[in-house]
């Protein structure tokens, strides 16, 4: 089975690494995506172990980790609580709208990678992350990129 690769965006203020890291088991399903690509690629296209590259959004933009895919798409229950930031009236349990994965921490970078240094670097021209407009907080990676930057956190 072919192993895919992602780069998944948090605002650290909400969800940090650090909060994956301290998580029971260091895993944590991964709620509240509310767009619809990003729900597909959950939905339909991760799998159990692919690859992830943590990213901190907002602040400081950048990457600081990576974790693993450990369980696959499933319906998003905070959706169906009235008490939830992530409630949708519309998501039902006999219906459901919006999906999450789990994700079990691997590593923290000893530096996070800001997004200027990423776009210095060769090899990473044509990532998603960089295009304008490009919002989505779950977008697949290329091999050769997860590789190039995962070599940049672990030198």
């Amino acid at each position: 089975m072919t192993v895919n690769y992602w780069l998944m965006k948090s605002e650290p203020s909400k969800f940090s690494i650090t909060d994956l890291k301290n998580s029971p088991n260091q895993i944590e399903h991964w709620d509240g995506v509310r767009n619809y690509q990003a729900r597909n690629f959950i939905r339909d296209k991760m799998r159990i172990g692919d690859r992830v590259l943590f990213y901190h959004s907002v602040v400081n933009p950048s990457v600081v980790g990576t974790a693993r895919v450990v369980k696959t798409g499933y319906p998003d229950f905070t959706a169906w609580d009235p008490k939830s930031k992530h409630f949708d009236p519309k998501s039902t349990p006999e219906n459901p709208i919006w999906h999450m994965v789990d994700i079990c921490f691997e590593s923290q970078f000893a530096e996070p990678i800001p997004l200027a240094k990423l776009r210095t670097v060769p090899g990473l021209e044509n990532m998603m992350l960089f295009r304008k407009g490009m919002r989505l907080s779950i977008q697949p990676v290329a091999v050769k990129e997860f590789d190039i930057i995962v070599a940049m956190g672990n030198p």
